[in-house]
């Protein structure tokens, strides 16, 4: 067992207050900090000691990996956990499934397209299946909302322009007419867009202050926020389709390939397929392709974004139907040890308190590497500490 220093991300959308706030760094920080990825992508290791976890991986693959992962996943390690702080939307995206990213990525090999091309789609030939559990409040869009509700909002809206575009929404089926209406939206040149837009926001204006208006009111609020964050920007738009969720600290978000979702503000623990696969929709700068986009994307609604979960003996468990990882998040206390024992690679991350193993110990945004390799071992919550929070990552 060694320490795993996170590679640290510095997107734009990024907080410059809560991964600081949470590691005990200076606040505000030089930079907006969006990620610290606890993996072994390629685009970012981690580090174990001053070596990268890829390589530590690479040089055993079955000692640290185990035969089982390794017989799998070869010198891969199938998961990459991460801290994720938003300040600003992150781009509205969606992620291939397996056959779509091997296709896709092969395609662009073969094109000749660098990895580091900013108009490449397919980083990798993975698929990037995605669980987010809140640390704060947490705001995101996760999915198309279902088509009943948003005949409502849009009906609350009783906007003529955008009702010339809802009429799409009566198609033979809900997935039919959620394909009719987003690509539309996303596809309109930027004079007609923007003209759209200009006639929703005093609409949404109107609904936000209307107390009576329950839920449209809530979404044309958050609307209004987005738009103000990236005027007239096509995503826009596409988030008058998606669920809008205001999640507490706990509660987590499931989202599959072909779902279309977006972060809007919080810090959130994130595991995902070992992948840095996005096809991006707008609000954003980085490359966007519609028409890669809307093949990826799957156009059901999503009735319920929340993962499944169970919780025993101050474990919470999240029930995901995927291979490639498997996380648990345990509140440590004097009765309530955590016990880490397993045939595969896992990482520790520590969000609240400290834990100890020994002399080992771990404190807010520091991680733990298990190789397969490693016996089982126990983490209590240390001294001076009543209770402590942390998630296991395995395979």
């Amino acid at each position: 067992m060694e320490h795993l220093q996170g590679a640290l991300r510095t997107y734009p959308w990024g907080s410059r207050t809560l991964l600081a706030q949470l590691r005990g760094t200076e606040v505000p920080s030089e930079a907006p900090e969006a990620e610290l990825w606890f993996g072994a992508h390629s685009a970012a290791p981690s580090l174990v000691g001053e070596q990268g976890l890829d390589a530590v991986i690479a040089a055993d693959p079955v000692g640290t990996l185990g035969e089982r992962v390794a017989d799998q996943y070869g010198s891969q390690l199938p998961f990459l956990l991460k801290l994720l702080a938003a300040a600003e939307p992150l781009s509205i995206q969606a992620h291939p499934s397996r056959s779509q990213a091997k296709a896709g990525f092969s395609r662009e090999e073969a094109a000749g397209i660098s990895l580091d091309d900013p108009t490449r789609n397919y980083k990798d030939p993975n698929p990037k299946p995605e669980l987010i559990v809140a640390l704060t409040p947490f705001e995101a869009l996760a999915g198309f909302r279902p088509l009943e509700q948003t005949r409502e909002f849009f009906a609350a809206l009783d906007c003529e322009e955008l009702d010339r575009y809802a009429s799409l929404l009566d198609a033979t089926s809900e997935e039919a007419g959620l394909r009719a209406v987003f690509t539309t939206f996303i596809s309109l040149p930027e004079d007609p867009r923007t003209s759209l837009i200009a006639a929703i926001v005093p609409a949404a204006q109107r609904v936000a202050k209307n107390a009576a208006a329950g839920e449209s009111a809530t979404l044309a609020e958050m609307f209004l926020r987005v738009h103000d964050k990236y005027p007239n920007d096509v995503g826009v738009l596409a988030a008058l389709l998606l669920n809008y969720v205001q999640m507490r600290p706990g509660e987590a978000l499931y989202l599959a390939a072909g779902q279309l979702h977006a972060y809007l503000a919080g810090l959130g623990v994130e595991i995902m397929a070992n992948s840095d696969n996005v096809l991006r929709g707008g609000l954003t700068s980085k490359h966007v392709d519609v028409p890669e986009l809307v093949k990826v994307l799957d156009f059901s609604s999503l009735e319920d974004p929340f993962a499944v979960t169970s919780e025993q003996d101050n474990v919470v468990s999240f029930h995901l139907p995927v291979q490639d990882f498997i996380m648990s998040a345990h509140r440590v206390d004097a009765d309530h040890p955590m016990h880490v024992d397993t045939d595969g690679p896992a990482i520790i991350l520590c969000t609240e308190g400290q834990v100890c193993a020994g002399d080992f110990v771990l404190t807010p945004g520091q991680a733990a590497w298990i190789p397969a390799s490693d016996p089982a071992v126990t983490f209590d919550v240390a001294e001076g500490f009543t209770t402590a929070q942390c998630f296991y990552a395995r395979v």
